[in-house]
């Protein structure tokens, strides 16, 4: 085995070049390809895999139904736990995503070495200890996709108007980079926080690459890296790379700068290129040729938007489902229905699931309506709308490119001196996330109103117990699940809010305030996705029907004697209404006391089929 492949990994940095020499005789090698699992949950962690090449990507469920995702690639290690503990269990599947390379230190072998090698053993088991937890720190710190990795202490300078920096060679992203990490350190959520923004940068640089090729004024062999990179980041490759505040100065040309530097890095690292060498493959020349801050940003949010939007549907169509079974599931619990927080007339549970579902699918069409002003697209427009420094076709030939990438029907904008500085489509489609968010708030009210008590409150419901609710109130259990969405909903209509008055911000030819509302946007559809996920999953699924005391309230409620009137008259209603507020008897008993109904006629009376449709 080449000495070089294992005194390569950071992780036995420590080691001499004698202790290499014997440690490599411990080791194994193995292939993996496509889509081959190295390991799965529930298997026993007993070897420590390191990466020659290839690229593996390890995913493990979440209570957030989601699964966390981390790559790792050449030079990185999996299973490092395998060596520190003994008959621990994988919690998370590993799977090769291109023919990777691997050596293997088993346990058994490193077992092996401890007892002949006890020097060496020990070097190795310090240094594991030391990235395990540089490992777990950086998982808790960066959400989504991410790259898993350790620092080689390896530096790099670049250069821009303001003069050179230093930075790590790992990192693929560059000097304007660097000062924007530096400038803007505002709300502490991070580009990578949304994985499907990132992807549609990429989509948007692909596009263009695409095109300029075409149209031969960037070189093919440049363009096809530049697309190989940009595959690779829509594949959700190097996302951990994209490390710039949402919230910035600049109208997005950090953002932008960050999504040149990383693709522009990664291009000339498959050319076989180091980091940094920009005479071959530059961020502005090459990556951003033909673009402008000012139409490629606002671009890649339109497309993030509509490809974002299918996740949203999809939490919204299946929370109407689950609503619509409740509704049937309770369709013979009789109760009172309420209005202004008194007696009304009487209903059923399910018409009021059904009810819940109704409102909350008719937003549906509205979200829909609203994905397609996105369709609309500024590319092209460069600058301010006149197209200055792009290829006369490079508009309309972007356009093409975009629509065979994401196989969206996106079109270009008639006027786009009018496109660059327009976010009305951010507006109204925040609006409708305003509208979404404040119907699913006020079903969150109703359902911690119904399900209120045990003993002291409405008591028609009862929500699924998710955790104790008190630190001092024993037995106590609280509605959290519609409590976090009613936060959620609040949340939201800040954030409409927000976008509104960005928007309005706008001044002449740009506005400069699309990072915060981009910002808004993709945090209100995310929690909105997740929320309604929630709410169905983890409270409306679980909901029971209190049926006796439903049935208690309506028969005692004064509410009765309205579904009564038809069969007893008016004056016989109003006398039954005003001897049950004085005494306190049921309706119910009252009108068999007065013989007005025999009790068969008043079961009759109270059945669903019969109490709720109208009558003659």
């Amino acid at each position: 085995m080449d000495l070089a492949y294992v005194s390569h990994f950071p992780l036995f940095s420590t080691l001499s070049e004698n202790e290499v020499k014997i440690l490599v005789n411990y080791f194994e090698k193995a292939t993996y390809k496509k889509d081959e699992i190295l390991y799965s949950p529930g298997n026993v962690r007993d070897k420590l895999r390191l990466i020659l090449s290839g690229r593996v990507e390890v995913s493990a469920p979440s209570h957030n139904f989601e699964e966390p995702t981390t790559l790792y690639g050449p030079n990185q290690f999996l299973g490092e736990v395998s060596l520190l503990q003994e008959g621990t269990l994988h919690k998370a599947k590993a799977v090769a995503l291109i023919t990777t390379k691997v050596i293997i230190l088993s346990r058994q072998n490193f077992l092996k070495l401890m007892k002949e090698h006890q020097e060496i053993s020990c070097k190795i088991q310090m240094s594991l200890g030391s990235f395990v937890f540089n490992r777990i720190s950086s998982h808790a710190t960066h959400g989504g996709v991410h790259l898993a990795g350790y620092g080689s202490g390896k530096k790099r300078f670049e250069h821009d108007l303001l003069g050179d920096r230093e930075l790590p060679d790992e990192a693929y992203y560059g000097i304007q980079t660097l000062r924007a990490l530096e400038n803007f350190n505002i709300s502490g959520v991070t580009l990578n926080a949304f994985p499907m923004f990132i992807k549609g940068l990429a989509q948007v640089k692909k596009a263009a690459a695409l095109a300029n090729s075409e149209l031969g004024i960037l070189d093919k062999t440049v363009a096809g890296y530049i697309v190989m990179a940009c595959d690779e980041i829509i594949a959700g490759h190097w996302h951990d790379q994209f490390v710039i505040d949402m919230i910035q100065g600049g109208a997005g040309t950090s953002t932008n700068m960050n999504a040149n530097e990383v693709i522009a890095n990664r291009a000339l690292e498959l050319w076989g290129k180091a980091k940094g060498d920009y005479n071959s493959v530059h961020p502005n020349n090459h990556v951003n040729l033909g673009q402008s801050t000012n139409d490629a940003y606002p671009t890649a949010i339109r497309l993030a938007t509509l490809q974002s939007i299918p996740i949203l549907l999809e939490s919204l169509v299946e929370l109407c489902g689950i609503l619509s079974e409740k509704g049937k599931e309770f369709s013979d619990v009789i109760k009172m229905g309420r209005t202004q927080l008194q007696d009304a007339v009487p209903m059923t549970l399910g018409q009021e699931f059904e009810a819940f579902s109704v409102t909350l699918g008719e937003d549906i069409v509205r979200i829909h309506d609203g994905a397609k002003l996105f369709l609309e697209l500024s590319i092209g427009g460069t600058a301010i709308g006149t197209g200055i420094n792009s290829h006369p076709k490079y508009a309309a030939k972007a356009i093409e490119k975009i629509r065979e990438i994401t196989g969206l029907e996106v079109v270009a904008s008639p006027n786009l001196i009018e496109a660059i500085s327009d976010t009305g489509a951010f507006v109204l489609f925040s609006g409708i996330l305003k509208r979404l968010a404040i119907k699913l708030s006020k079903i969150c009210n109703d359902l911690r109103l119904l399900s209120s008590g045990p003993r002291c409150g409405f008591g028609d419901i009862n929500l699924p117990a998710m955790q104790p609710g008190s630190s001092i109130m024993p037995g106590k259990v609280n509605p959290v699940i519609p409590e976090v969405v009613n936060q959620i909903a609040f949340q939201v209509i800040g954030n409409d809010l927000t976008v509104t008055m960005a928007s309005e911000g706008g001044q002449l030819q740009l506005n400069a305030f699309e990072p915060v509302m981009v910002f808004n946007i993709f945090q209100s559809v995310n929690m909105l996705s997740r929320g309604m996920r929630t709410l169905g999953r983890l409270c409306v699924e679980g909901i029971t029907a209190n049926k006796e005391a439903c049935r208690k309230a309506v028969e005692h409620s004064i509410g009765l004697v309205t579904a009564l009137n038809p069969l007893i008259g008016y004056e016989n209603s109003t006398m039954i209404a005003k001897e049950a507020l004085q005494t306190g008897e049921s309706v119910f008993n009252l009108v068999l006391k007065h013989k007005l109904l025999t009790e068969q006629q008043l079961e009759d009376a109270l059945k669903p089929e019969n109490m709720l449709s109208a009558r003659l």
